[in-house]
């Protein structure tokens, strides 16, 4: 069965549809479709009209599957954008160099990628929290999201979750993770789930030409795998988190973040290790270390946890660099990180403090009157970060 979101949204060059998904990038189980079934899932195109594919990669634009650059409606917000969504770089950490496939054992990566698709709508001012006071009352996952721009983002998972939030009644962020994920027990809901997300984002990464498509052979089944073909791509990744988490330094080095002109690099640098620790590919990253440096690595980011996963971001750090607790949220570890580590994270909460503010005299400036509505997208970030740490994989 072809899955839905594969396909170019162009009539004109549209590549065939690929096959069945592999069983280490299918993350969804099935469910029976009726005749109506498509027209009911919101956000989604009846796969009977869906234009078919090969599961090879993208030799040239009308190649192109799960990602393609023409599909922006707004041009200047490429220059913007890093390469990879954060998605993306969460499913790098995880894929296997050679093989090309993700671990059979990780149940995580699913519903955390899930997270990072509404992350990633936030920080491209996609979606945000309802502007409603009386939300305060409320607990961060209860709290309504909305779409506040429709606009295409070029990316096939994105602009397929988008247009369903539109679509849809509005519901709290941590409603939304579980129905993308399919964690929910009404059948009338079931068009919500966001299907082989794992596997449409590998299909992406072949269109950017950093993986490439190979079959291999297990015995009773072929299945197709998405071997590393850029290795800088992965390299770029796995140094960004590594250098995050164990600079020496209380000032966080150009190296942990993404180049200059890239919106949000804290911000990003910090939705990065925290994704990757809720994912259970974190410790690929970390491999190479001794036992005593990556335990203090996992301390440092639980750290970024804590304070990351409250809004606002870090209550118990100030804006002025001085000693100050650090334990906004709710840490996984006992102890946390200390010295040196502690610095870094308190730092990190000022260097996003100062994006956000940036951004929001950016908002106020164009005459726009959205510099409120640029926080309402940030508080989104923290309930997502919230739901990550409240996962049963960090909890255990």
């Amino acid at each position: 069965m072809a899955s839905e979101g594969l396909t170019r949204r162009r009539g004109a060059g549209a590549s065939p549809a690929i096959g069945s998904a592999s069983p280490a990038f299918s993350d969804t189980p099935s469910f029976p479709s009726t005749s109506g079934a498509a027209s009911r899932r919101p956000g989604g195109a009846s796969s009977n009209n869906a234009p078919t594919s090969s599961a090879g990669g993208s030799g040239g634009a009308g190649g192109k599957i799960a990602y393609d650059p023409r599909d922006f409606e707004n041009g200047g917000e490429t220059e913007t954008m890093p390469r990879l969504t954060i998605m993306e770089e969460v499913l790098l950490l995880g894929l296997k160099d050679k093989a090309g496939y993700l671990s059979f054992w990780n149940d995580n990566i699913s519903y955390a990628l899930r997270g990072c698709i509404l992350i990633e709508l936030a920080l491209r001012r996609r979606i945000a929290m309802v502007k409603d006071p009386s939300r305060r009352r409320l607990a961060l996952a209860d709290r309504l999201i909305e779409v506040i721009d429709d606009r295409q983002t070029g990316e096939t998972i994105l602009d397929e979750a988008l247009k369903m939030m539109k679509s849809s009644e509005k519901y709290g962020t941590g409603a939304w993770v579980d129905l993308m994920s399919g964690e929910t027990w009404n059948v009338m809901k079931i068009g919500y789930q966001l299907k082989q997300v794992r596997e449409r984002l590998a299909k992406g990464l072949v269109d950017k030409g950093v993986l490439r498509t190979e079959k291999r052979n297990f015995l009773l089944f072929d299945m197709a795998t998405h071997p590393i073909a850029d290795m800088n791509a992965k390299d770029d990744v796995m140094r960004r988190t590594l250098t995050l988490l164990t600079a020496r330094t209380a000032a966080i080095p150009p190296q942990a973040l993404h180049k200059e002109g890239v919106k949000y690099r804290h911000m990003r640098a910090v939705v990065l290790v925290c994704a990757a620790y809720a994912s259970s590919v974190l410790e690929n990253a970390l491999q190479r270390l001794s036992y005593d440096s990556r335990e203090a690595a996992f301390a440092r980011c639980d750290d970024i946890l804590a304070e990351f996963s409250t809004w606002p971001f870090g209550v118990t750090t100030s804006n002025v660099a001085g000693p100050v607790s650090i334990g906004g949220g709710t840490r996984k570890r006992e102890g946390g990180s200390g010295g040196v580590g502690r610095e870094s994270v308190q730092e990190l909460v000022r260097e996003v403090r100062k994006e956000m503010a940036a951004s929001t005299v950016g908002q106020a400036g164009a005459g726009g009157g959205q510099e409120e509505q640029e926080e309402l997208c940030f508080e989104v970030v923290a309930t997502v970060l919230e739901i990550f740490g409240r996962m049963d994989s960090l909890v255990s």
